[in-house]
């Protein structure tokens, strides 16, 4: 065989299998894998994609995490992958949670992330506590004003309670109970307005981020406001339903002595003509009487 021809099937046989590999895996990641230190065979490879997970993923996130130093192997990457994970955002959270010194394994980061919660802001939340604020929540005093309150509420992630933990609504309407309930049991909406704060340290001793995937650091009142005053309001209407009733009462006598009277004003003509019947009668009881006084005579 001439060496000519050697060389070209060579050439060729050299460029089909760059094609060949180019197709199966990724070479140029698994050669800066190499060169990262991160130690992976062509089988893992190829059998990678003949589970249908692509290489590049899997080396990209085991480079990126060799590099902040963690250990991540492929096979549980793999399986994350494959269970519908996302894999970039639970090695960004691994890493995220080592430079902050947040104790994270990634058995519980791909929990999170397949329970549906963003596990790289919740580990951000963790590092930068998160300001969250109250709609407007109305309470009334006991001297009948009604006081109108925001807080603020400042939490940080509990990583421990992100699976299964209630979210940012109950914190909210949490903390809008425990302000309806410690302005509900102030004796005056004064005392209230004097001291916002008692607001917040009742609302913060009662433990109300327990159950919830976050942990209250403070609340803080950003308005406090005074609104109507419902007590005098309620005596006003209750003013009003009674004169109401009284009125009703007095038209129903009035309707009864009208009643009454036109019952009497019947009797009495009744009467009236039972004695104009009588005294019809009379003269000829007279005549009658004179008749008989005749036929004796």
């Amino acid at each position: 065989m001439p060496v000519q021809l050697i060389v070209v099937v060579a050439v060729v046989g050299i460029v089909f299998l760059g094609i060949v590999f180019s197709a199966v895996i990724p070479v140029q990641i698994w050669i800066s894998a190499i060169f990262s230190g991160v130690k992976i065979s062509f089988f893992s490879l190829i059998g990678m994609r003949l589970r249908r997970v692509p290489p590049q993923i899997v080396l990209l996130a085991m480079i990126q995490s060799k590099k902040a130093g963690l250990e991540i192997q492929s096979d549980a990457i793999e399986a994350h992958y494959l269970a519908g994970g996302n894999v970039y955002r639970v090695v960004n959270a691994l890493i995220a949670a080592d430079k902050a010194n947040i104790p994270l394994t990634f058995q519980r980061a791909t929990a999170i992330d397949l329970a549906g919660r963003d596990v790289l802001d919740a580990v951000k939340m963790s590092v930068i506590p998160k300001v969250i604020e109250t709609p407007m929540v109305t309470a009334i005093a006991k001297d009948g004003i009604q006081v109108k309150a925001i807080a603020r509420v400042t939490v940080r992630t509990n990583i421990d309670r992100l699976v299964g933990g209630a979210g940012q609504e109950t914190i909210l309407a949490r903390v809008g109970e425990g302000i309806v309930t410690t302005i509900g049991s102030a004796q005056t909406h004064k005392s209230v307005l004097e001291n916002p704060d008692s607001i917040s340290k009742v609302v913060l001793g009662k433990g109300l981020d327990s159950g919830t995937a976050y942990e209250i650091l403070s609340i803080d009142i950003a308005d406090v406001d005074v609104g109507k005053n419902i007590g005098a309001q309620l005596q006003m209407d209750q003013a009003d339903a009674d004169k109401n009733i009284a009125q009703a009462k007095a038209e129903e006598r009035r309707a009864m002595a009208v009643a009454l009277e036109q019952e009497m004003k019947a009797n009495i003509s009744e009467m009236r003509a039972k004695l104009v019947a009588s005294e019809a009668k009379v003269p000829l009881a007279v005549a009658k009487a004179f008749q008989s006084m005749k036929k004796t005579a």
